[in-house]
């Protein structure tokens, strides 16, 4: 295990050029990363509800690296020092330590990694045949018996001093005389350690540790524009931060990296948790998070110190709310939704794919860019969509989706639902095939219905399922080619209107 670390590949960068800065720095540092996927963290994670068993902090998708400034008195020579301020769920074999004081003569040589923390069945297995205090509730008030505890298992059993059995199947207060040795209250670090010249000294520790996340949440109210399909949304970015870690974050300063971070993963189960407390943060005066890029990644630090208790649930504002944002709602119908891929041969089975849905999805969209108001990195997240009723002013949910990290400049899209009041209609027409000139035929009719008062536009999109290469060899109006194997056909529908897509294609292999 590579403890004594002026060069150690986690602190080396940074660390020593700090040194006489210490100091000024934050005690605490804390950059938390997250495999968490949009979404994917149900609530029962991070509330008290009954009846959900036993907490599986260590199962959380994400994880830490915190670092601690702290004065050690360490012993001159060669010595043993135990530090007891470590998360629960640490992982041991990432444990750094550097003296800021005396990089060069103090040093790790080993560590011994300290977890039976006690516990009331612990306890009670280290007191037997050792003297105990026993209180149990009676009908004149409360009866102590002391004696020999010979047994804790389904209830106590005591040898009194006058040889008399007490089995008790309830009580009310025990009392022992000391901890036991061998038994801690918290994770401890325990290192044997060499150096020249001991004395207090500022050391930094740095470790990994499960049990923690965040993830990013997005609230967007949307307003309609002049038309059915323009308007804007107001954008309110929140993170969220689980800490299940076992360790609470006093003052840390906080970082979060957004990014898909490469780990070996050990396969697990997923359990549900329990027992988090929640904690809002909302401070508008206080700085928010800066954004920069970071190797192949984004990082945002948060300018302010942020506590971070155990078994909580934090959220702190990603960045300030942008307000008028250029949004479209945009409709479209997917008729045959297939998979978007091409098999090892042509599909030459008539039946496969004519059959239609009839759903008109609804999309809304808007530019990550300065001109619009946003261009910051989003880090993935799920986005909630809400709209005012203008009857009452209250705000109704519209529909939800998630995004995966997007650059700056790119456009957002969100899938909110199905329209009500269009609906579509697709049929095969014709199909021909000759399989000695390698060459098929397909036609389709696609029919857009507009049951509204107001015109719509509805963008008719279809994959051309069948092989990769394809000609469109009639069609009743211009389309537009989006990739290999989809093309789309931009239709304006009249209120109470019909619009009708005929195309023909033509496959060769």
């Amino acid at each position: 295990m590579p403890l004594p670390v002026a060069r150690s590949g986690l602190l080396t960068a940074g660390v020593l050029l700090a040194l006489n800065a210490v100091a000024a720095e934050p005690q605490v540092s804390l950059t938390v990363y997250s495999s968490a996927q949009p979404g994917g963290i149900p609530a029962e994670w991070y509330r008290p509800l009954p009846g959900m068993g036993t907490p599986q902090a260590n199962q959380l998708p994400g994880f830490a690296l915190v670092r601690l400034d702290r004065d050690l008195q360490i012993p001159r020579g060669r010595g043993t020092i135990q530090f007891t301020d470590v998360a629960a769920l640490i992982d041991p074999t990432t444990v750094q330590f550097l003296s800021l004081t005396d990089p060069d003569g103090t040093k790790v040589l080993e560590q011994n990694f300290q977890f039976d923390l006690v516990s009331q069945d612990k306890l009670l297995s280290r007191y037997i045949d050792r003297e105990v205090s026993v209180e149990q509730q009676s009908g004149d008030g409360v009866k102590v018996i002391d004696g020999t505890l010979v047994s804790s298992n389904d209830g106590l059993v005591l040898r009194g001093s006058d040889g008399q059995i007490h089995a008790l199947r309830e009580w009310s207060n025990m009392r022992f005389g000391e901890l036991p040795g061998g038994l801690i209250t918290r994770p401890t670090l325990e290192w044997d350690m060499q150096s020249g010249k001991g004395g207090k000294q500022r050391a930094r520790v740095a470790y990994q540790t499960g049990g923690i996340t965040w993830w990013a949440d997005y609230n967007l109210i949307f307003s309609e524009g002049a038309d059915a399909n323009s308007g804007f949304v107001d954008i309110g970015a929140w993170v969220s931060l689980l800490n299940q870690s076992g360790a609470r974050y006093q003052d840390a300063k906080l970082k979060l990296i957004a990014g898909d971070v490469h780990r070996v993963e050990v396969e697990q189960k997923l359990w549900r948790a329990r027992g988090m407390e929640m904690s809002a943060v909302a401070d508008a005066a206080a700085p928010g998070f800066e954004e920069k890029a970071f190797f192949e990644y984004h990082l945002y630090t948060l300018g302010r110190p942020a506590t971070i208790p155990n078994n909580s649930t934090k959220q702190l504002e990603l960045f300030d709310a942008a307000t008028r944002v250029p949004a479209k709602k945009q409709l479209v119908y997917y008729g045959a939704d297939l998979p978007g891929y091409y098999y090892g041969a042509p599909m030459m089975d008539r039946e496969f794919g004519p059959a239609s849905n009839t759903k008109v999805d609804v999309w809304l969209s808007f530019k990550n860019d300065k001109a619009s108001g946003m261009g910051m990195p989003l880090p993935a997240g799920r986005i909630r969509v809400s709209q005012q009723d203008k009857a009452d002013g209250s705000l109704e949910f519209i529909g939800e989706d998630k995004i995966d990290h997007t650059p700056k400049d790119e456009d957002v899209r969100v899938r909110l639902g199905t329209a009500f009041d269009v609906v579509g209609e697709r049929r095969q027409t014709d199909f021909r095939i000759n399989t000695s000139g390698k060459v098929m035929e397909e036609a389709f009719e696609i029919k857009v219905r507009n049951h509204k008062d107001q015109l719509v536009e509805v963008i008719v999109r279809e994959n051309l399922y069948r092989w990769s290469q394809w000609t469109l060899i009639e069609q009743s109006m211009p389309s537009v080619k989006k990739d290999v194997r989809t093309v789309e056909f931009p239709v304006r529908i009249a209120a109470d209107g019909e619009a009708t897509v005929t195309y023909r294609v033509r496959y060769n292999w």
